[in-house]
């Protein structure tokens, strides 16, 4: 089977994450074994679900969608669970959730708050972010970064409902790149629903139709 290509921006893997970068903290990554062979196994794979696992929902309501797989092909993605998606469960104690688009800014504000995401840590499988990288970010490190004036840009489909927990949906909107698809994707929904509810009324009141007292 020949090799699949994909934009490193939309491609998907599975293992956990140096937590360094995006949280301050560590939760060390060995670089062979079972975890990174989770994580060939499932490069194009959906994000990871078991016991102990949050259902995977982004913060609109649906599906959890891919954030980053693979950066700059590196063979390194995202996610504290490495599945590529801003998954999170109990162990996430950082709640990696937040989809964000790295920027020179926010990667210069972070170094100066303690967290040198720019800095690549090969021996924990971290690759170091680059501006214009996509990486799941701790919920409350985005709030800083937000408070300091540095929030970086965020997909809406790729971030986990467990953000809400610390940011509220509207402040999210307001970061969000994909608004407009989101939008869009929930007025379709919406006018789904009303056509079904429409159909329904007719059908109750069409002659013939069981009345309620029957």
């Amino acid at each position: 089977m020949g090799a699949r290509t994909t934009p490193s921006s939309t491609r998907c893997s599975l293992a956990r994450v140096l937590v360094f970068g995006a949280c301050g903290a560590s939760a060390l990554v060995p670089t062979s074994g079972p975890s990174r062979a989770r994580r060939g196994a499932a490069l194009f794979g959906g994000p990871v679900s078991g016991p102990g696992i949050n259902p995977a929902r982004n913060v609109v309501g649906g599906e959890l969608e891919c954030c980053c797989a693979e950066v700059r092909d590196t063979g390194i993605g995202t996610g504290f669970f490495r599945d590529g998606h801003c998954s999170t469960g109990p162990s996430d104690e950082g709640s990696h959730t937040v989809c964000v688009v790295a920027t020179e800014a926010f990667l210069r504000f972070s170094e100066a708050a303690g967290n040198p995401l720019a800095t690549p840590f090969p021996e924990y499988m971290f690759p170091g972010l680059e501006p214009g990288d996509r990486w799941c970010l701790c919920a409350r490190r985005w709030a800083q970064a937000r408070d300091a004036g540095f929030a970086p840009r965020l997909y809406l489909r790729s971030t986990h409902e467990k953000t809400l927990d610390v940011v509220a949906l509207d402040e999210l909107k307001t970061y969000a790149l994909d608004l407009a698809e989101v939008e869009a994707d929930l007025a379709r929904v919406d006018g789904m629903r009303e056509a079904m509810m429409r159909a329904a009324g007719l059908a109750a009141d069409a002659p013939g139709a069981p009345s309620e007292a029957a």
